[in-house]
């Protein structure tokens, strides 16, 4: 299927943007422009990450013989936290 684009006028988004947020909620792409040239670009985000348990669902799915043990929850919360970047937002003019 098709990605639906909309295009929107910068009034537009900013008179009512909730609408915006609701179009890209279903799946559109809404590219907002000023004097008919693009300058943002909202779409949807990136599908969500798998869930550990849809995880162990696929690997049971699939065969998998893997055991875990009871410390597998700290590891992966270790594994977590070791890649953690602190939240840095820009500085907006």
């Amino acid at each position: 299927m098709a990605k639906r684009v909309i295009h929107v006028s910068d009034a537009e988004a900013a008179s009512d943007f909730a609408s915006i947020l609701d179009r890209v909620r279903a799946g559109a792409e809404v590219i907002i422009e000023i004097a008919a040239r693009p300058v943002a670009v909202v779409r949807p985000a990136e599908p969500e990450v798998r869930s550990l348990s849809e995880s162990l669902r696929l690997a049971r799915e699939h065969g998998s013989t893997v055991t875990l043990d009871h410390d597998f929850g700290k590891d992966v919360e270790a594994a977590i936290n070791s890649h953690r970047e602190p939240l840095t937002p820009p500085e907006w003019d």
